[in-house]
């Protein structure tokens, strides 16, 4: 049986970059690509980072009952919707995957597939570290959109309370004060797994 390996933390965490390199480190991970209804970001690639998506797409899925677990989140800029969908992408009898997503996706995902075959990765960060680094990366946009960016860091404060996660099972937390120790640390675990 595969496992799926679930990446997670607060906003601004470095989960991207991490994701984006432990997709370099272990290739034999397969990718499970989510769906958003919310716009693409400068530098982000259909089917890479998302699969961007309408709303009536997501009604769809979920109508044709595809969907594994939907979120909808009330922005400043308006609804965003993120999803996994029963679309193809996983098949745990014959592959291990890597995902990226929130805590709340984490429990959905953890119901559907049960406990053997999910595996959290929670990695963490200090709070100033996070703030600064979400401010760098939303100066970089286009339009820049602070008051989402201030949204987003107060709501992973309640999503990632040490109360929502004992519920969820993890334990265990990745620090990323230094990425590359981090993501050694985060290897050293799944290829202990996956050898077991």
């Amino acid at each position: 049986m595969g496992k799926i390996f679930y990446l997670m933390g607060k906003s601004a965490s470095g989960k991207d970059t991490i994701y984006k390199k432990l997709r370099e480190c272990c290739p034999k991970l397969r990718t499970i690509v989510l769906y958003t209804t919310r716009p693409m970001r400068d530098g982000e690639t259909d089917g890479v980072e998302y699969h961007f998506t309408t709303p009536d797409q997501l009604a769809r899925f979920e109508k044709a009952g595809k969907v594994i677990e939907l979120r909808t989140y009330q922005t400043v800029c308006g609804p965003w919707s993120y999803a996994t969908v029963d679309d193809g992408q996983i098949d745990l009898k014959q592959r291990d995957y890597l995902m990226i997503g929130t805590l709340e996706s984490y429990e959905k995902m953890l119901a559907y597939f049960g406990k053997t075959a999910m595996e959290p990765i929670y990695v963490t960060v200090d709070d100033g570290v996070r703030l600064e680094r979400a401010l760098a990366r939303e100066r970089l946009q286009r339009e820049p959109k602070y008051a989402e960016l201030c949204r987003r860091f107060l709501a992973d404060e309640e999503d990632f309370s040490e109360k929502n996660r004992k519920r969820c099972g993890i334990t265990k937390e990745y620090c990323n004060d230094d990425l590359n120790a981090c993501v050694r640390e985060i290897m050293e675990t799944v290829f202990s797994i996956q050898n077991h």
